[in-house]
């Protein structure tokens, strides 16, 4: 979970809610607040851009384009700057061998502080500022995404992912249309679901999809959430908020059945810190649940995207998975009998490569800290400054579409992380070897402790359908970023295309 945490300000209007009033005062604060904030750059600190608008700064123009207003700023300010967003001074740093500064300086940097204000506005959850026992616990529980534990959660994925195929998909005998977006956003939602938090005891179809349609519309209003808007100004997005929270409490969790090793480890936890009925569990729990599928369901949009517009890749990630099921003796036929472990999975090094130029692509998790005291950053082109409450941030995008690092960055090719048939592991910039060349999942402490997870989810439900079904899409067309959650990690589509499948024959 990275990201700005007022960035969504720039598309929000109180007048289109319909709420002229507050829109007045809304004016006149901003005034206020420009009358207030009479910052200056003092000596030793960054370049300061502030922008023309008081307040919101220069969000706007960073929304419109991120990338190509992120290489303006450093071409005219160097490496490290200092802008105005949403209220907030945040101080970039854009050259991959100064990461190290903002990874290292863990005591003036806090992720923790930031990632607690976030959780509390997003989730409404409070109490993780207050105790600090109760958040070092509940990061113990992330070793139950790891080693033995995930190859747990991986075979009750595989379980999870046959009874779905095979009793909605596997029906399909002939070509079925539909959207990719939704397509995507309801297997990985009920694969993640299921596989996590258990399945309902008694059988509940309506269960799952009104939950993911409701997670949806709260995920939607996401950006907004963790910015400084008020929720009640947010339409109802505080009372889908709470209908999730309640449906997640822990009374309604204890009739799931099949609860994960990591799940159980955070309810005994939870229970340890509040009571039973406190609603607080629930948005605990959707703060877990936010942060296993909203990022996967798009990363998968993407490299389902990809692969359907681009033949030569289908054909090489097809052919990688026969070749893989052949040396294990297995084969394809109705039903599902394949079974693919984590390190076989780990093995399909062009699958793996695919993915990854997916995430280079759509990517814009960008690593903040918060600034616990005035402190100086010691790069080897000088020192700079930074200012107690600021914000400093890695904004990998400008890595990840350097072309210096990727030969023709704006263009797909799956085989880019690929080099004399191995996994290439090895990037430069200015002849030096990089630490850091891909960064979807954030870096250091803040680095994403579910990332095995949800790349196994993404390798397994690819191979299953590049396995069993026909595909094709229909809708060839290029497809752009949203910005929405700009700064939270991976983007949405900005439209949606058609594509069919089948059972193959």
């Amino acid at each position: 979970m990275a990201g700005e945490v007022s960035a969504a300000m720039g598309r929000f209007s109180l007048e289109w809610l319909g709420l002229p009033g507050l829109a007045l005062a809304a004016a006149l604060l901003l005034l206020a607040l420009c009358l207030l904030d009479r910052r200056t750059r003092r000596p030793g600190e960054p370049p300061l851009i502030k922008g023309w608008l008081p307040y919101l700064g220069v969000v706007l123009k960073l929304r419109k384009d991120p990338l190509s207003f992120m290489k303006t700023l450093q071409k005219q300010h160097g490496d490290t700057f200092t802008v105005l967003l949403g209220g907030k001074y945040i101080t970039f740093i854009l050259d991959p061998f100064q990461y190290q500064l903002v990874i290292k300086n863990h005591k003036q940097l806090s992720f923790r502080l930031f990632s607690n204000k976030l959780l509390e506005k997003a989730f409404s959850i409070s109490q993780l500022q207050k105790n600090h026992d109760m958040n070092d616990e509940l990061h113990l529980c992330y070793q139950f995404l790891q080693g033995k534990s995930l190859d747990i959660l991986l075979e009750s994925m595989m379980q999870n992912l046959k009874q779905v195929f095979e009793s909605q998909l596997l029906k399909t005998t002939s070509w079925d249309t539909e959207q990719l977006y939704p397509f995507c956003s309801s297997i990985i939602f009920e694969i993640t679901f299921t596989t996590i938090y258990g399945k309902v005891l008694v059988c509940d179809n309506k269960f799952i999809s009104e939950l993911r349609d409701d997670f949806l519309k709260f995920d939607d209003k996401f950006a907004y959430l963790v910015s400084n808007i008020p929720i009640e100004l947010l339409g109802n997005v505080k009372s889908i908020r709470k209908k999730i929270i309640k449906c997640l409490s822990s009374e309604n969790l204890a009739k799931m059945q099949g609860w994960s090793e990591v799940f159980q480890s955070r309810q005994d936890v939870l229970e340890k810190y509040y009571v039973h009925e406190d609603l607080e569990i629930g948005a605990h729990h959707l703060g877990f649940l936010w942060a296993s599928v909203a990022n996967t369901i798009p990363t998968m949009f993407w490299a389902m995207y990809y692969l359907l517009r681009h033949p030569e890749a289908m054909a090489a990630v097809r052919d990688e998975i026969d070749r893989l099921l052949q040396s294990t003796g297995q084969k394809k036929g109705s039903g599902f009998p394949i079974h693919l472990t984590r390190e076989q999975l780990d093995s399909l090094i062009c699958l793996e490569s695919t993915i990854f130029e997916a995430l280079r692509l759509s990517s814009y998790s960008t690593t903040i800290r918060f600034v616990e005291e005035d402190l100086t950053l010691s790069a080897e082109t000088g020192d700079y400054c930074v200012r107690k409450g600021d914000l400093v941030a890695i904004f990998p995008p400008i890595l990840h579409g350097d072309p210096e690092i990727f030969e023709a960055p704006e263009e797909f090719r799956y085989d880019r992380f690929i080099e004399d048939g191995k996994k290439k592991t090895t990037f430069f910039k200015r002849g030096k070897k990089l630490k850091c060349y891909l960064m979807p999942f954030g870096t250091g402490t803040s680095k994403c402790p579910g990332r095995f997870f949800a790349l196994m989810e993404i390798k397994q439900l690819l191979v299953i359908l590049l396995t069993y079904f026909d595909l094709e899409i229909i809708d060839d067309k290029p497809i752009g970023l949203n910005y929405n959650r700009l700064l939270f990690g991976i983007q949405y589509p900005d439209s949606d295309v058609l594509f069919r499948y089948k059972v193959k024959s």
